[in-house]
């Protein structure tokens, strides 16, 4: 599998289409006949998040293996498929990208595209700047935490 590396800067037109970049679009020769899949976000910070349809699908098979009389699985599914909307690209590379979820991450006209391994985190421009002057100068801790130390008795070799 190839992961999603980088960072795009982007525009809405004035209908609240959004042309995918082309160095991104490279990334995604699976789109023009498979399209992409736009959701919310999740994190304290409100963003939308887009899906190539096959990871899309993943996703699906990961949560139709819940127990659907479960009252917690059937709230996770439905926060996590609420709102999802197919995308595809018109003749000239584009996507519209629905209002109610522009609305929803205050997306106005400024975006940041940013890749996530797998998904691609859209973002109002102002809001993921924010987010990104919050940096630690030395995030080595964070990454210490989360990622944990896999190293016999916690020295690098």
């Amino acid at each position: 599998m190839s992961y999603l590396t980088g960072e795009f800067e982007c525009k809405l037109d004035p209908k609240s289409r959004m042309m995918i970049p082309s160095g991104l679009k490279k990334k995604l020769p699976e789109v023009e006949t498979e399209g992409l899949v736009i959701n919310r976000g999740f994190g304290a910070k409100k963003h939308l998040v887009i899906f190539t349809k096959s990871q899309w699908d993943k996703k699906l098979d990961e949560l139709s293996k819940l127990n659907e009389y479960e009252e917690d699985n059937i709230k996770v599914i439905r926060y996590f498929t609420r709102g999802a909307t197919e995308l595809s690209p018109d003749a000239a590379g584009r996507v519209l990208l629905p209002k109610f979820l522009l609305e929803y991450a205050g997306i106005k006209n400024d975006i940041i595209l940013t890749c996530l391994i797998n998904k691609i985190e859209v973002w109002d421009s102002s809001t993921y700047n924010e987010m990104m002057d919050e940096e630690p100068d030395n995030f080595g801790p964070l990454m210490q935490k989360v990622l944990g130390n896999n190293k016999a008795g916690g020295k690098d070799e």
